[in-house]
């Protein structure tokens, strides 16, 4: 039986953050009072979800196991959108590529039976979806920023030819896309061989046996992969709708 790591553990681990507060301040990084931050930041958020998610487990049901899923696509898509600053209506882009990215993972899983609609099952994996989503889309606001700002003359050059903007903005679009997918494609590529991914070790260590473990992380790759894709691809279209004007150029943003 596999013993839950007590508070008194809790603070032992405390201990490494205090190591790389160390080498933080050791080499003059300058980060030192943001890595203190981070950690506690990082407990009083955890604690505060657990709390949370307590409560919800026992009284939510489905609708607000849903609810939750649907705050956090929004919390996601306020944090992806920095990627994205400057770029028209990049929060709406992100929100639509997560949601959407979300909503069409989690529904092929329930659908299919592979997942219940549990609030404890659910709401994990919908975590996990929607984190994915969110670093798909932040990735891929990040390089249609960039395209933006960098291809300017060559997509001007295109339009001058007569092509349309899709046309035009199509390269950097399909640039986007790969930039935000090459992440999960590698990580699915290796897992297993560089290190146990975090659902099956989570679960080895709770006692499941290691080849029913890695079921339960064969459908989260599927899923993240899943996710990655539509979100990434979601978000540059939308972006790329906004980044015309009504005369068809495109919008200048900065670097």
């Amino acid at each position: 039986m596999t013993t839950i790591p007590s508070w008194s553990a809790v603070a032992v681990s405390g201990l490494l953050v205090l190591v790389a507060v160390g080498i933080a301040s050791w080499q003059r990084l300058g980060i030192s009072r943001d890595v203190v931050v981070a950690a506690v930041r990082a407990l009083v958020q955890l604690v505060a979800v657990g709390a949370v998610l307590a409560w919800l487990f026992l009284h939510a049901g489905l609708l607000g196991a849903l609810a939750w899923i649907a705050a956090m696509t929004v919390i996601a898509a306020f944090e992806s959108r920095r990627r994205g600053a400057g770029l028209p209506r990049a929060l709406l882009a992100a929100w639509l590529g997560i949601a959407i990215g979300t909503l069409g993972t989690l529904g092929v899983l329930v659908v299919g039976g592979v997942v219940s609609t549990e609030p404890q099952v659910l709401i994990p994996i919908g975590g996990m979806v929607v984190s994915g989503a969110m670093q798909a889309s932040s990735l891929t606001l990040a390089s249609l920023r960039r395209s933006a700002a960098d291809r300017r003359p060559a997509v001007e050059t295109a339009l001058s030819l007569g092509l349309g903007p899709r046309e035009a903005f199509a390269g950097e679009l399909r640039t986007a896309v790969r930039t935000a997918l090459v992440p999960s494609v590698d990580s699915t590529k290796v897992v297993g061989l560089i290190a146990l991914p975090g659902t099956m070790t989570g679960l080895i260590i709770a006692g499941v046996e290691p080849l029913e473990a890695i079921r339960y992380q064969i459908i989260v790759m599927y899923m993240l992969l899943a996710a990655w894709a539509v979100a990434s691809l979601v978000t540059a279209r939308a972006a790329e709708r906004w980044m015309f004007d009504d005369a068809e150029r495109l919008v200048r943003v900065s670097t």
